[in-house]
C-alpha cells in the first residue's frame, strides 16, 4: 500500500471516534516494528522523524526508509515530518517523499507562527500533501516549561494558517517516561468548542492510557505521538540482548532481539488508540 496523508488518516478518525498514533522513531528497527504493530492491529499508523532521528540519518535516507515500508505494508502509513523548524527543512523532506509536514512555530508570536505555518500549509498542500502545526507551546519533563494553548488564539490559528491538524498544550509534556500527568480537559473542551480541526497531543507518553483512550472515543484529539513509552521498550530489550551474553558483539543479531518487544509495546499503544 503507498503512503497516505496525514489528512488520509485523521479525518476518518475525527468522523469516527478513535485516534491514531503517531509513532516517533529513531531508526530502522523501530519503523519497522511500527509497521508490523499496525499490521498486527489492522490500523493506519503514523512515522515519525522527530529532530534527534534528522539529526542520525538524513532526511532522504529516511524518506526511502518510509516509503520502502509503506509500499510493503497492509495498512495505510504516513510518513511524517515532526518538529520541523524551518522552511528549508520542511522544503527537503517534501522532496525526500515525506507525505506529511509538522512546522512547530509554537516559540514564536502568535502572528508569526500563522504566517510561517500558512507558508508551509501551501507548501504542502500544492505538492498534495498534510500540514500540522502547533499553537501553545509543549514544554519537556524536566526541562522548558509548557504554554498552554489559548482556545481564541487556536481558532485563529485553525483558521488562518489552513493547516490539516493542530497540536496543542493542555498539560502535556515531551520525554515524561510515566504517566502519572494527564490532560486538562475543559481546556480541550473550550478549543474544541471553537474550531472544527483534528487535534494533536505531543508527548502522548505522559498521558494515562485511559484517558487517551477515553479522549480518542468522546472528543476532536486524532492523534497521539508516542514516543518516549516505545524507546523505553526498546532500550529494555536492547539491554537485555546485550547482556545475555558479553561475549556478543553483531549488531544484527543484537537488533534483532529488541524487534518482538517493540511490536508488543506498539501493539498495546495502538489497540488502546483505535478503542477495540
Amino acid at each position: 500500500m503507498p503512503l497516505v496523508t496525514l489528512k488520509d488518516v485523521l479525518q476518518p478518525a475525527l468522523k469516527n471516534g478513535y485516534a491514531v498514533g503517531g509513532l516517533v522513531t529513531l531508526g530502522w528497527e523501530e519503523m519497522r516494528a511500527y509497521v508490523a504493530a499496525a499490521e498486527a492491529e489492522n490500523c493506519p499508523v503514523i512515522l515519525q522523524a522527530g529532530p534527534s532521528c534528522r539529526e542520525h540519518t538524513p532526511l532522504p535516507i529516511l524518506g526511502k526508509m518510509f516509503r520502502q515500508l509503506a509500499e510493503a505494508a497492509s495498512v495505510p502509513v504516513v510518513a511524517h515530518l515532526d518538529h520541523g523548524y524551518t522552511l528549508v527543512e520542511c522544503k527537503e523532506a517534501l522532496e525526500s517523499g515525506f507525505t506529511s509536514l509538522m512546522f512547530d512555530g509554537s516559540r514564536k508570536p502568535l502572528s508569526q507562527n500563522i504566517d510561517e505555518t500558512a507558508q508551509i500549509a501551501e507548501m504542502a498542500h500544492s505538492a498534495g500533501i498534510s500540514c500540522e502545526g502547533e499553537i501553545g507551546f509543549v514544554g519537556y519533563d524536566n526541562g522548558e516549561a509548557s504554554a498552554g494553548t489559548d482556545p481564541q488564539e487556536a481558532a485563529k490559528f485553525a483558521t488562518e494558517s489552513g493547516v490539516d491538524a493542530m497540536a496543542i498544550s493542555v498539560g502535556n509534556v515531551h520525554l515524561q517516561q510515566d504517566q502519572s500527568g494527564g490532560l486538562d480537559e475543559e481546556r480541550i473542551a473550550a478549543i474544541q468548542a471553537v474550531t472544527e480541526i483534528p487535534l494533536v497531543i505531543h508527548g502522548g507518553s505522559g498521558v494515562p492510557a485511559e484517558q487517551r483512550r477515553r479522549l480518542a472515543q468522546t472528543t476532536n484529539i486524532c492523534k497521539f505521538n508516542i514516543g518516549t513509552e516505545l524507546r523505553m521498550a526498546f532500550g529494555e530489550a536492547l539491554r537485555e540482548a546485550v547482556n545475555a551474553d558479553p561475549k556478543r558483539f553483531d549488531r544484527v543479531s543484537i537488533l534483532k532481539e529488541t524487534h518482538d518487544p517493540v511490536v508488543t509495546a506498539a501493539r498495546t499503544v495502538l489497540a488502546n488508540l483505535k478503542g477495540n
